[in-house]
Order: C-alpha cells, then sequence, then structure tokens
C-alpha cells in the first residue's frame, strides 16, 4: 500500500494531499472583494506556491475543475488562465456554474490534481 502525504491539515480539511505521485488541491481567493480578474490570479498565484513547495509547476496540472459563481466571469477568468498556463501544457478541465460559495464574496473555486 502506497504513502498518502497529508500538508498544511486541520481538522476539516488538507492544504495538499499526495498519493502514487500526484498532489490533489483546491485553492480559493485570498480576498472576498475585487473581481473576477483578481481572485482568479490570487487563486492561480496560491496553487503555484503549492505546487512549488510540493516539487511540481503548472505545466504538470493533470485535471481542473474550476467553480464559478456566475458564468458572466468565464471570459475574464478564462483570460487569466490562458496566460497562466504554459504553452502546450493545458489539462483536461471542467467549468461549473454553482449557486455559492462558502464565503459569498468568492466568485471561485479551483479543484486540480497535478504530477508532483
Amino acid at each position: 500500500m502506497s504513502a498518502i502525504e497529508r500538508h498544511g491539515v486541520s481538522t476539516r480539511y488538507a492544504d495538499a494531499v499526495i498519493h502514487n505521485g500526484v498532489i490533489h488541491l483546491v485553492e480559493v481567493p485570498a480576498s472576498s472583494d475585487g473581481d473576477i480578474t483578481r481572485q482568479t490570479r490570487e487563486v492561480l498565484e496560491s496553487i503555484a506556491r503549492q505546487l512549488e513547495a510540493h516539487g511540481s509547476d503548472r505545466s504538470r496540472i493533470l485535471m481542473a475543475t474550476i467553480y464559478l459563481t456566475d458564468l458572466a466571469d468565464v471570459t475574464g477568468m478564462n483570460t487569466v488562465w490562458e496566460a497562466w498556463l504554459p504553452p502546450g501544457s493545458a489539462p483536461s478541465r471542467a467549468c461549473v456554474k454553482v449557486a455559492g460559495l462558502v464565503d459569498p464574496g468568492w466568485r471561485i473555486e479551483i479543484a486540480l490534481t497535478a504530477a508532483c
């Protein structure tokens, strides 16, 4: 049985979980205000830090699920997302509209997996 590594563990969640060479992350904006471009940048900056801390980077993302509270934000989010990803390394991706997130000011949340 292979080991499961949990980093930044609280009673409710872990910042990162690694199993079989795959990192599992969920990130939210650092702030509750700002438009979708600001919040997307905050989430992606946090993802980049987490990936780097665990020996990976944005070019190794395997799958991403993006949760948006308003589909009108898709274009703004995609602009930031596409500029952030290295060319030729787009992962499998889903973008889903949700009724709301835990913090009512959050417009985006991203869950993803990446190879170590």
